[in-house]
């Protein structure tokens, strides 16, 4: 992510388009990252969501976002399967009318234990 930031492609940019999504399993909050500030490490550039059903663009602290836990005391996991495919704004446009920071359809159901219907 670090990279992400430094190169000049991407600061010419104006859409810019998440490499990282954490989210908590059993909390429903969600965020999706574009950078890290290369100057302040500690500090990440991205779009998120913490179940309330609108998005927040904007910088947040990563040692933070480390200590929070879902109603089950569970921590923040980075999907693994995620793969981006728009920018952040189209991202952040979605909450108000799904309810949330929607993702790729076909991936949400690819994380489902294969009982689940």
């Amino acid at each position: 992510m670090v990279a992400s930031s430094t190169s000049p492609r991407h600061r010419r940019r104006t859409e810019f388009v998440p490499v990282l999504k954490l989210f908590t399993p059993d909390a429903g909050a969600t965020w999706l990252l574009t950078e890290i500030y290369p100057e302040h490490p500690d500090l990440a550039f991205g779009l998120w969501d913490l179940g309330l059903g609108y998005a927040e663009i904007g910088s947040l602290s990563l040692y933070e976002l480390a200590a929070v836990r879902g109603r089950l005391g569970l921590p923040v996991e980075r999907d693994l399967c995620f793969k981006p495919d728009k920018p952040l704004s189209a991202y952040a446009s979605e909450p108000h009318g799904f309810g949330r920071i929607r993702c790729d359809v076909h991936q949400d159901a690819q994380r489902q234990p294969s009982g689940w219907r």
